[in-house]
C-alpha cells in the first residue's frame, strides 16, 4: 500500500502529464519560431529566449511533480512544492507588471497626439489595417482625422445621417468625402489592444491559481507522506530472557 492516498495520487499525476505535454507543445512552436525570431531580432525585435525559458520551466517542473507522486520521497516533494510557490510568486509579479503596463497603454492613447502617429501613419501596412476598421468601426483616424494629412480615404466617408456615431463636414483644406466620421478609432483600437492585455491577465493569473492548487495538494501529500513514516516506523524488538 503507497504513502499517499490513490486517487489524489493519480490525479496529480494525470494534471502533470497535462502541463508536460502543454511544454512539448511549446518546445516544438519555439524550435518553428527560431528563423522567424532571427530575422526579427535583426530589425530590433524581441527574441524568443523567454518562450524557450517557459517551454522548459512547465516541462521540467511536470516531469518533476510527475517522477515526486510515483516516488513518494519526501525530499522531492518539498522540492515540486518550493518550485510552486515560486512559480505563484512569478506569476502574480507578471501578471502585476502587465496589468500596470496595461494602464499606461491606455494612458497612452488618451494623452497621444498627432505628432506622435504620424510615423505609425507612414507604412502602408498600418495604413490598409486603419481602413478595414474605419469601415467596420464608423471611425476616423486615431487621433482624429488629420491623422491621414490633407488626403482622408474614401474609408471615412459618412453617408448615413442615422450612424449614432453622427458625422461631420470635411475640414477646409483637406480631400476626400463631403461628410466623415467624427470619432476616432483610437478607443476601438484600444478596446482591441486590452483584449490582448486580459488574455495574458487571465493566463498569468491563471497559473498563479494553478501552482498554488499544485502547492497545496503537494503539502498534503507531504502530509500523507510524513504521518505514514511516522506510523509504520520500525518496531523495536523485545529480547527473550
Amino acid at each position: 500500500m503507497g504513502k499517499i492516498n490513490g486517487c489524489l495520487k493519480c490525479l496529480f499525476i494525470f494534471f502533470n502529464v497535462l502541463f508536460a505535454i502543454v511544454g512539448c507543445v511549446l518546445m516544438y512552436l519555439a524550435v518553428k519560431a527560431t528563423a522567424i525570431s532571427i530575422s526579427i531580432t535583426s530589425f530590433g525585435g524581441p527574441g524568443l529566449g523567454w518562450l524557450w525559458v517557459i517551454a522548459i520551466g512547465v516541462l521540467g517542473i511536470s516531469c518533476l511533480g510527475i517522477f515526486a507522486a510515483a516516488s513518494e520521497k519526501i525530499l522531492i516533494l518539498k522540492l515540486f512544492a518550493g518550485f510552486m510557490g515560486l512559480g505563484m510568486l512569478i506569476m502574480l509579479i507578471f501578471g502585476i507588471v502587465v496589468a500596470v503596463i496595461r494602464n499606461k497603454v491606455a494612458e497612452g492613447f488618451k494623452a497621444a497626439s498627432s505628432e506622435y502617429i504620424k510615423p505609425i501613419m507612414e507604412a502602408q501596412e498600418t495604413q490598409a489595417m486603419l481602413e478595414e476598421l474605419q469601415r467596420s468601426a464608423y471611425c476616423c483616424g486615431v487621433v482624429s482625422a488629420e491623422d491621414w494629412g490633407t488626403n482622408i480615404p474614401d474609408s471615412c466617408e459618412c453617408s448615413s445621417y442615422g450612424i449614432s456615431t453622427g458625422c461631420k463636414s470635411l475640414p477646409q483644406g483637406h480631400t476626400g468625402p463631403k461628410r466623415i466620421y467624427s470619432r476616432s478609432c483610437g478607443d476601438t483600437i484600444f478596446s482591441l489592444v486590452d483584449i490582448v492585455f486580459k488574455v495574458c491577465l487571465g493566463i498569468l493569473f491563471g497559473f498563479a491559481v494553478t501552482a498554488l492548487l499544485g502547492l497545496l495538494i503537494t503539502l498534503l501529500m507531504i502530509h500523507q507522506v510524513n504521518r505514514h513514516d511516522g506510523a509504520g516506523g520500525p518496531s523495536i524488538a523485545m529480547k527473550g530472557y
